[in-house]
């Protein structure tokens, strides 16, 4: 019976989000063309990614509260080696090189100051956001070359280019979560990091090299955001935390660590896509979004904890 209800209760995202598809799909005669759910694919496809290296640091047991500050000082990063070299693959180096540098400065903090990723993740969170407008002295980055359009707005057949991009992560990084050396500590350190010390598992590399493959992501992500916004905000990114945090708990990531999958995390970020979509066509006000994730959170973390005292008797 126990072992039902956990299957029943992983099972549930996907479920919600067939349910969602279901419901928006009668609710608005706009929701199933062509164009909306191309557009559903491109305005997730941030998320999703930044998602991606946000499930390796759950399951590790830790957490980014910095993820959309990185996010925003990638992007003026990136697009500024853009317009300066006017090239585009340089740019985008820039752009996901910058994100690594601050993910592996989030790691390295975490592991030699022995600070609890909380403090040290809201503390970078300041700090990036703050560069960032000092950089760019709070002014988008602009002239950026066309082509770069591509990342984020072009296609392959029917396509979209940046659906490709996250399949392609999407896979490497299951990849790596479940035939890795990389996935198997990732999923002892947030299990139980005293065991994995004992273990002889260099806790602290791993934890390093974690979060420095988040920000990585997150500068791609930052890339893929300038790209159809074709400019450099440094303003962008802000609360982009949480939809990504939301998406991760949303498919099943568990904030106690141990727990989460690239397949649960995806279907979380569709979830809040299919919502932010559906409220647009139905002319929900858009404040409103805020408040539904906060309370999707909420509830996810208490099925999580509920499962876990059930097995736990």
């Amino acid at each position: 019976m126990k072992l039902q209800s956990g299957m029943l209760q992983r099972l549930l995202p996907f479920f919600s989000l067939i349910a969602l598809f279901l419901i928006l799909s009668i609710a608005s005669p706009y929701f199933l063309t062509a164009t909306n759910l191309s557009s559903v694919v491109r305005q997730t496809a941030v998320i999703n990614i930044m998602a991606l290296g946000m499930t390796l640091v759950i399951v590790a047991g830790g957490i980014d509260l910095s993820v959309g500050s990185i996010l925003a000082f990638a992007g003026v990063m990136g697009t500024m080696t853009m317009v300066g070299s006017g090239s585009v693959l340089l740019g985008i180096a820039a752009g996901v090189l910058a994100g690594f540098v601050w993910g592996f400065a989030n790691g390295f903090m975490i592991t030699s100051l022995k600070i609890p990723p909380f403090i040290v993740t809201l503390g970078t969170l300041g700090i990036v956001r703050g560069l960032t407008l000092v950089v760019t002295d709070g002014l988008p980055v602009v002239g950026l070359p066309k082509e770069h359009s591509f990342l984020g707005e072009g296609t392959v057949g029917p396509a979209p280019f940046v659906l490709i991009v996250l399949v392609v992560c999407a896979a490497i990084v299951h990849v790596a979560l479940h035939s890795t050396k990389l996935g198997r500590y990732t999923y002892a350190i947030g299990s139980n990091e005293e065991a994995a010390v004992y273990a002889g598992i260099p806790v602290g590399r791993y934890k390093i090299a974690i979060y420095a493959i988040s920000g990585m992501l997150t500068g791609l992500a930052a890339m893929i955001e300038t790209s159809r916004l074709m400019t450099g905000q440094p303003t962008a990114g802000v609360a982009y935390e949480l939809q990504v945090i939301a998406a991760v708990v949303i498919g099943g990531g568990s904030l106690t660590g141990g727990e989460g999958t690239v397949i649960g995390t995806l279907i979380g970020a569709f979830i809040m896509g299919l919502l932010s979509n559906g409220s647009d066509l139905l002319g929900v006000n858009p404040y409103w979004q805020q408040a539904i994730i906060g309370a999707i959170i909420i509830m996810a973390v208490a099925l999580d904890e509920a499962r876990k005292r059930r097995f736990a008797t």
